[in-house]
């Protein structure tokens, strides 16, 4: 298993995650465990598809509406296809 180290924790949190702990007769290394698994699992703290395709490849913004975007994008690729020398 991995080893987990976190340096400079303050103190008022540390103790909070101690009391925590013990509220749910845990160790705080547990509870610190806990504490993450629940994070990860709940769906509204992972990335939407969307959101991790954008991160990934990148956007921009834009002020014209996405029909416009998209008519500039096909005139470019019919006319530039058929063009000499491309």
């Amino acid at each position: 298993m991995a080893i987990l180290q976190v340096r400079n924790m303050a103190d008022d949190l540390y103790g909070a995650l101690g009391r925590r702990a013990a509220l749910d007769n845990r160790s705080i290394s547990q509870e610190v465990i806990e504490i993450i698994k629940r994070y990860l699992a709940s769906p509204q703290n992972l990335p939407s598809a969307d959101v991790e395709a954008l991160r990934m490849a990148g956007s921009w913004a834009d002020s014209k509406p996405a029909e416009e975007i998209a008519a500039t994008i096909r005139k470019e690729r019919s006319t530039r296809r058929f063009q000499e020398g491309i």
